[in-house]
């Protein structure tokens, strides 16, 4: 008799689960999708609200608008390259940072511990860092956008909890024991080992920088240098500012462009990254779970 209530309260836990799950996804989808018809769809009836679920008037008058601006490839070009170097910047220093914090002989490793804890809770703050860059002469070149952020402590603690968790130091050990020295055991050992905490440091560092915009708004000047997001915050305000200007009869024509405009432009700069998510998914729970685990 208690199986059958158990089981009758599993069910019920069950459907109670997948209802309120699929609401969540729902609210969750609902504003991709309509972003996607909307910046597909004629600016008149997105305007007047027609546009629910698919696209209404089917229109790519906003995407031809966005790439027929000659900065938008220089944008996509800055920021692959930015994202592919600065992404390597990252793997190479949060990995070596987080090694020694990961060894059980390095003694110093609770007090260098804190030190980077330490950051995450009390910054420099933005005027400081800025002057810091200022005076580094790093001001309107790439590396302000990549050598402040080279380490994130966050990524860094994951990271080492996978080496403590994952790869016995045991291991290490019997490989020490064999001749083989600290950096020869990181790069034949423990490195071969990480691939998954590897995967996962590249999607979280290279989605960062794919959306980096605020660095770049205040450390770049010349616009040759702008990563895409800060091309197209330029092209949006180029719209507006043209609405403003225009003559009377095409002002309504332009506002209703500018609306739409703005839905091409955040498909034109998360395409990529939703394209590549579903292969990577896999990656991105482990590292979640791996961030968990106690230290």
């Amino acid at each position: 008799m208690n199986t059958i209530a158990r089981a009758r309260v599993d069910k019920i836990f069950d459907t109670v689960n997948i209802i309120i799950l699929t609401l969540v996804l729902v609210i969750i989808l609902y504003p991709l999708i309509f972003v996607v018809s909307a910046s597909f769809s004629d600016p008149v009836r997105v305007l007047q609200g027609q546009v629910w679920l698919w696209p209404k008037g089917f229109n790519i008058e906003s995407y031809k608008l966005v790439f027929s601006h000659d900065q938008i490839m220089i944008g996509y070009r800055n920021t692959i390259f930015y994202t592919l170097l600065g992404t390597f910047i990252n793997l190479v220093m949060t990995t070596l940072g987080a090694y020694p914090l990961s060894r059980r002989d390095f003694r110093a490793r609770s007090f260098f511990t804190f030190i980077f804890v330490f950051t995450m809770f009390f910054s420099g703050g933005l005027i400081p860092t800025y002057l810091v860059v200022k005076q580094l002469g790093l001001l309107d070149t790439i590396w302000a956008l990549l050598l402040p952020g080279a380490v994130s402590v966050w990524n860094m603690t994951i990271m080492r909890n996978y080496f403590q968790t994952s790869i016995p130091f045991e291991l290490q050990e019997s490989a020490m024991i064999d001749g083989c020295g600290n950096l020869s055991l990181l790069l034949k050992i423990v490195l071969p080992l990480s691939i998954p905490i590897i995967a996962v440091m590249i999607i979280f560092y290279g989605v960062g920088h794919w959306n980096s915009f605020f660095n770049a708004l205040i450390y770049l000047t010349d616009q040759n240098k702008y990563p895409l997001q800060l091309v197209l915050r330029s092209i949006l305000i180029k719209e507006e500012t043209a609405e403003m200007i225009a003559a009377d009869d095409s002002v309504i024509r332009r506002q209703m462009m500018a609306e739409i405009l703005k839905y091409a432009a955040i498909i034109v700069a998360s395409l990529p990254v939703l394209l590549l998510y579903p292969f990577l998914q896999k990656y991105f729970v482990h590292g979640i779970m791996v961030g968990a685990l106690k230290g």
